[in-house]
């Protein structure tokens, strides 16, 4: 598909309701981290952790953190036992953030305050990662983000959970609302607010197909994700790396990664 149009999101909305946008934010990170979405880029986060000398991932937009646990504990499995993972957002999922913290016995812990992922405070290293959520960004913005990066000397890594195909759209506008509506009862932690906005005034699931259809229309593909980097870098310090990740029953995993080069 290379139709990218730069549509509104509302979880984008500074005015959205706080309690719909977690609603959506809980889904997207059952579905993520259920289905494993972002196993297949694995090895490149391990390998941008020995280049950079990193034992910590700081992931910026975390949203509710989807798939985190599972890339946390498949870096582990890889060889990587001491690797933690510090979430932040500009807009907290606190509730959220403080389930996975429970779960992984604080390896995944989360900054409490609001997060500018065009600004990382530079109190806050590890090497920057940023799941799912790199679409939200228009161009120029999207470039200072990487710009941020290189200006702190870190290593960067973007990963979007989707290849952008026509069949990802029919599959937001069927399989996945049907997903949603049978499943919302047993994501974690449990919100009474969830269902009301499910099922009751099925706002959530509304907002959530709309916003699925915009994040891949909005999709950065390896070709401008390199020429983001570039403009981004323009004395040529990182090296940079672009693609597709398959993973093993179909998805692909679209990413940019950099480092230092002298690294």
């Amino acid at each position: 598909m290379r139709l990218r149009l730069r549509l509104f999101e509302f979880e984008d909305l500074p005015w959205f309701p706080a309690v719909v946008r977690a609603g959506m934010m809980d889904y997207l990170r059952f579905m993520i981290s259920t289905l494993d979405t972002y196993r297949p880029i694995v090895p490149l986060l391990a390998e941008g952790l020995r280049r950079t000398r990193q034992t910590r991932l700081l992931e910026l937009g975390a949203g509710a953190g989807g798939g985190t646990e599972t890339v946390w504990r498949a870096l582990q499995a890889s060889g990587l036992p001491d690797v933690k993972i510090l979430l932040t957002d500009l807009y907290p999922q606190p509730a959220a953030w403080a389930d996975i913290a429970r779960r992984t016995a604080g390896a995944v812990a989360a900054e409490p305050s609001a997060v500018d992922a065009l600004a990382v405070p530079p109190h806050l290293p590890g090497l920057r990662v940023i799941f799912s959520a790199f679409h939200h960004f228009p161009p120029a913005a999207a470039e200072a983000l990487l710009r941020d990066a290189v200006r702190a000397g870190t290593g960067v890594g973007v990963f979007e959970g989707a290849g952008k195909h026509w069949w990802e759209l029919l599959l937001a506008w069927t399989a996945l609302p049907v997903a949603q509506l049978l499943l919302t009862p047993f994501f974690r932690p449990f919100r009474p607010s969830r269902l009301v906005f499910t099922y009751l005034i099925p706002v959530i699931p509304l907002c959530t197909i709309w916003d699925g259809t915009v994040s891949l229309l909005r999709l950065y593909p390896p070709a401008e994700l390199l020429a983001l980097a570039a403009r981004a870098d323009p004395a040529g310090r990182y090296a940079w790396q672009a693609g597709k990740k398959r993973h093993w029953w179909g998805p692909q995993v679209t990413y940019l990664v950099g480092w230092p080069a002298a690294i």
